[in-house]
């Protein structure tokens, strides 16, 4: 698993078989996250659409097993089959607990942590600052299964061996060590990944060094899966294959596409990301503010574009009797008023009254740029000098698209 933070924000898949992706993520609470089932040290936790159908598949497969081990419980194995899939989703959300820890301790934000689809997601909003705390927190995850395992197969010997107690205990033991061996291969976006990234870091002085390697490890890894584990299952390497049947083969291909899929995409985002992280101080305020021109709230919005069209300006800021900014004329409101209808539309009605938050440094850069507008959502921003003065307005569209290039441009770091 992984923690995330790359981007100003972060994010990445994580536990058993899980992966994490990282990008540009949605504050805790916004639309995306899915079912809310509490707070764990101030950290919003979720549980995916996703884990749902994943778990209605533990709940099948394990039931399979259950009737062959156990065959006295009849319908009932589904019960404790649903028992394993919640207790090893709580697992794996163990193990998200562990790099949400790390990152708090670290002074690392924890935007939510989400269970979904193959395992989990601690979305950390920072990356680490040294190459040593990167390891750790990423260490931490995989080391927290390594002990549940522990822990499991320690209980096993106080409970009577060929009971449901024991085969759920031998199962959590297995499905965690699976986590942990998982999550420790050297790829991005697992946590192997990360370290091996923090590895490189500190031998290169480079954080982009280490991820170019950690993510081409992944890619590879991918490529690995998508082809080795088809094999594994047809060769005497994981025991008799001779009683396989078709479905088995085709269950086994999709299984280890689905894997290197996310091993693959995870991996190219965090190269994505890291670019993107790479040049985020060249995306400034002042550098992305259109200019603009005031005008008093009774002022018809034909005659307010005539006037910002004259000064070369891209943006209308409404103003009282004194100067003073108080509201933002939103573009797409000017786009939705017809033009024979302009001359007859104030702009008082089209703008988005001002508040602190949308007040914005024109020396803001980077991520603080990122964080400032994350903090305070709206289309428009007021962009101000030290001295009160007014520079501008910022579209959150213009800032977005700084970023989609900075990111499609060729890096400068090659693997």
């Amino acid at each position: 698993m992984n923690q995330d933070d790359e981007s100003g924000e972060s994010t990445r898949p994580r536990s058993a078989p899980a992966g994490k992706g990282e990008g540009p993520g949605r504050r805790a609470g916004e639309p995306g996250g899915g079912l809310l089932m509490g707070r764990i040290f101030g950290v919003p936790v979720y549980v995916a659409p996703s884990w749902f159908l994943v778990a209605a598949l533990i709940t099948w497969v394990f039931g399979g097993q259950l009737d062959r081990v156990l065959p006295e419980l009849g319908t009932a194995r589904y019960l404790v089959s649903l028992f394993f899939a919640v207790a090893f989703y709580a697992s794996v959300l163990v193990h998200e607990l562990a790099h949400t820890v790390a990152a708090l301790r670290f002074g690392l934000p924890v935007r939510r942590i989400q269970l979904q689809f193959f395992g989990g997601v601690s979305e950390i909003e920072k990356e680490s600052e040294t190459p040593g705390r990167e390891f750790v927190l990423a260490f931490v995850g995989p080391l927290l299964s390594l002990v549940l395992a522990g822990v499991f197969y320690a209980a096993l010997y106080a409970v009577e061996p060929g009971t449901v107690p024991a085969v759920l205990l031998a199962g959590l033991t297995i499905s965690n060590l699976i986590v942990a061996a998982f999550n420790f291969l050297p790829g991005l976006p697992l946590d192997g990944g990360r370290m091996l990234r923090a590895v490189v870091w500190k031998i290169t002085g480079n954080p982009m060094s280490g991820t170019v390697a950690a993510a081409w490890a992944g890619r590879a890894l991918a490529v690995i899966v998508l082809v080795g584990l088809p094999l594994l299952t047809h060769t005497r390497a994981l025991g008799d294959s001779s009683d396989l049947s078709g479905m088995d083969t085709l269950m086994d291909a999709l299984l280890a596409a689905i894997l290197a899929a996310i091993i693959w995409t995870g991996a190219g985002n965090s190269l994505r990301m890291a670019r993107l992280r790479e040049r985020l101080p060249e995306l400034g305020a002042r550098a992305l503010t259109r200019r603009a021109v005031p005008v008093p709230p009774e002022t018809p919005l034909s005659e307010a574009l005539r006037r910002a069209n004259e000064a070369g300006a891209r943006a209308l800021v409404v103003v009282d009797g004194q100067g003073e900014p108080t509201a933002l004329v939103r573009e797409t409101a000017i786009v939705g008023v017809p033009q024979h209808r302009r001359p007859w539309v104030a702009v008082s009605g089209l703008a988005q009254d001002l508040t602190d938050g949308m007040r914005v440094p024109a020396d803001l850069t980077g991520e603080a740029l990122l964080e400032r507008l994350r903090e305070t959502p709206a289309t428009e921003y007021l962009v101000v000098e030290d001295t009160g003065e007014v520079y501008g307005v910022l579209s959150t569209a213009d800032v977005e698209r700084a970023f989609v290039q900075a990111m499609a441009r060729p890096g400068t770091t090659r693997p």
